[in-house]
């Protein structure tokens, strides 16, 4: 799945001369956290969230430091919150660090790109210019397609199902010599012994995801290594 296709598209922008309560109404009125900032060009420049709006004199909620912190942090740090908290205009508030994705960047890595930056939205550009936003309702609303579509079960023997069970469980979490798989029409029933209860969960998971499987008679055992007590 690639970018373009879970993507907000047609996304609007704000430029980066715009009054900031100009874009403060954008966003209300859209319903949405955050603005794609763009240049004269129509260029990528930064992006106005709600969280560049959180700290400002008109909430009385700027930061309020010792003296001591305030010496520690420099005059050019304190002029900047200065900027960030008394600005009127977007250019001044906005985050000029920006990552962005491309229309064929695959969802994978823009979920990699948003979780490194820690931010809740990735501008989609073409050219240096953007053409759509990703946020996390748009991977929420992706999810719920793909699990919305029908899938019907393949005709597989037993034999290959617990094939496929055995491979699929060669993970570095699971205890694959202590786990026994046999299958009957479908039906998978597990038995063996597990030292971390949460291997139990994992398991079962990994199973209920093979095509074929019908059901599960979980008959595995958690031993607590340290009391030699079983559950």
């Amino acid at each position: 799945m690639l970018a373009r296709e879970i993507m907000t598209a047609n996304v609007v922008s704000v430029y980066e001369n715009a009054v900031l309560a100009q874009a403060v109404d954008l966003m209300l009125k859209l319903k949405v956290s955050g603005l794609p900032v763009v240049d004269t060009e129509g260029q990528l420049v930064g992006i106005l969230s709600e969280g560049d709006l959180m700290r400002r004199i008109e909430l009385d909620t700027e930061p309020k430091r010792s003296k001591w912190l305030e010496f520690l942090l420099g005059p050019g740090r304190l002029a900047e919150d200065y900027v960030k908290t008394h600005a009127r205009h977007v250019k001044d508030v906005m985050t000029k660090t920006v990552c962005s994705v491309g229309e064929t960047t695959p969802v994978g890595e823009v979920v990699s790109t948003m979780n490194a930056h820690h931010v809740k939205r990735v501008p989609v550009v073409r050219d240096g210019k953007p053409v759509g936003i990703i946020s996390r309702a748009d991977l929420v609303r992706a999810l719920g397609r793909v699990l919305d579509q029908p899938t019907t079960p393949p005709a597989v023997s037993d034999a290959d199902l617990k094939d496929k069970i055995i491979e699929t469980l060669r993970q570095n979490w699971a205890p694959n010599a202590r786990i026994s798989v046999q299958v009957h029409d479908g039906n998978v029933e597990l038995r063996g012994i597990l030292t971390d209860e949460r291997q139990h969960d994992a398991i079962r998971v990994a199973v209920e995801n093979i095509p074929g499987v019908k059901a599960i008679e979980d008959g595995l055992a958690y031993v607590d290594v340290h009391a030699g007590v079983f559950f």
